[in-house]
């Protein structure tokens, strides 16, 4: 019997390369704080922003009610996880949804004021689009009206959103996709597009209200004659799975395949809706082509060519190409209502509904650096007893498995404090109060 390879396979340059890639894109996890306590429809709304996300997070993740910020923060590390969705529901039955950057922040508040599933876009249209390598690369981000221009802020005047504040919500937008090189990402890669639009600012729509919307990109060969147009398509569908006899042209009335050319009509298409391609634009692309290999010889020759200095004067063939976006869901209309330092319980640097004077921003900043001391102080403390029970230890001599464990414990202890659970910032008792209720109204 012959021998078995090991089923070892070596890896291209190619490959190596397009890991390597991958490695370093930003990764992400959407969470539902809460588990099943957020509802059915933000449970979904939860999936479907997975389905966005990918191939860049974790589609299969399933959350306990138990779960804290915390044990999504510990793991963030070792899984290179790089972006926080949480998403949540309030007492007040309002939506929230918190982008956080790992591991030091800064954590965006959105309120979700509408959302639209999946589903119920798939439902409203015609024909759905399906695609099963849609979501083997991640989507196309493009961004509209994040940056007030210099007449606008005129305009405004002192209601203008600060400039840093919309220079941070579209770097932690950016930060989410993996930037895309024109000059070496084939366009036949990219299949889906995720469109962020800006509200113009205004007293309805806030200093920061967004717009999402997620398509599928969909190409036709155009610029054909309509027979022609016909006839690859009857060609695809002769090649496919199914066999859909009704999209076929009916030609056995016809003397000569030279009669369908001259009047399409005759083989069945009489609608002139038929024949109009609905479309967004028109662009145009290098065409697929397919070389042959070439032997020995032929390579002798060509390389024989290029010493001689001659150069090949064939140009690449260019196609146009119908572009048209279908839509795939979910639908979002998020506004920004807060942006505070660290995830989720740093300073609060901006707010929607709350503006505080010189004084109290002082005097917030002395209760921060004052917070900050004492965590400073209770780590040194940790520290210390860790290292004495270490050094206790080992001079005790040797450790049995409960001793391991303690000291397995105690590493832990030594990176956690129990401010890092709080979800809300801490500027003081009675103003985080005020700011929780008037947020929920």
């Amino acid at each position: 019997m012959g021998k078995h390879g090991s089923g070892r396979r070596k890896q291209s340059a190619t490959d190596k390369s397009v890991k390597k890639t991958l490695e370093g894109n930003p990764k992400s996890m959407v969470i539902r704080m809460g588990a099943g306590e957020v509802g059915s429809s933000v449970s979904q709304l939860v999936q479907d922003m997975r389905i966005v996300m990918q191939p860049d997070t974790a589609v299969k993740l399933k959350e306990r009610r138990a779960n804290k910020l915390r044990d999504y923060t510990v793991m963030a590390g070792p899984l290179g996880v790089t972006h926080l969705l949480l998403f949540s529901r309030s007492e007040a039955g309002n939506t929230n949804l918190r982008l956080a950057k790992i591991p030091r922040g800064p954590t965006l508040h959105f309120r979700v004021e509408k959302y639209s599933l999946a589903k119920d876009i798939m439902k409203s249209m015609k024909h759905p689009r399906a695609g099963a390598n849609d979501y083997d690369m991640a989507p196309l981000l493009v961004m509209n009206n994040f940056i007030t221009t210099d007449a606008e802020r005129e305009k405004l005047g002192d209601s203008a959103p600060p400039k840093h504040l919309e220079k941070l919500v579209t770097d932690m937008f950016q930060g989410l996709f993996p930037p895309i090189q024109p000059h070496t990402t084939p366009l036949s890669k990219i299949k889906r597009v995720l469109l962020l639009n800006r509200e113009p600012p205004s007293e309805e729509n806030g200093t920061c209200t967004i717009s999402m919307r997620h398509y599928a990109i969909t190409t036709k060969i155009t610029g054909l004659p309509k027979p022609i147009r016909r006839l690859y398509a009857a060609e695809k569908l002769i090649g496919g799975r199914e066999k859909k006899t009704r999209g076929l042209p009916n030609l056995g009335a016809l003397d000569d395949v030279a009669d369908y050319m001259l009047d399409p009509s005759a083989a069945g298409y009489t609608s002139a809706s038929e024949t109009e391609m609905d479309t967004d634009a028109e662009v145009e692309v290098a065409a697929p082509v397919t070389q042959k290999v070439k032997s020995k010889r032929d390579r002798e020759r060509a390389k024989a060519n290029e010493d001689a200095g001659k150069t090949s004067t064939s140009r690449p063939n260019v196609e146009k190409r119908a572009v048209k976006l279908v839509e795939l869901g979910p639908r979002m209309k998020l506004r920004l209502t807060k942006v505070e330092e660290d995830i989720c319980s740093g300073k609060v640097m901006w707010h929607e509904y709350l503006t505080k004077s010189k004084a109290e921003v002082k005097k917030m900043d002395e209760v921060w650096e004052k917070r900050n001391a004492e965590k400073a102080e209770r780590r040194r403390i940790q520290k210390e007893n860790i290292e004495k029970k270490r050094k206790e230890r080992k001079e005790s001599g040797q450790k049995g498995e409960e001793e391991e464990e303690d000291d397995e414990e105690m590493d832990d202890l030594d990176e956690y404090d129990m401010d890092d659970d709080v979800w809300h910032d801490e500027d003081g008792e009675g103003e985080d109060g005020e700011e929780d209720e008037e947020m929920e109204e």
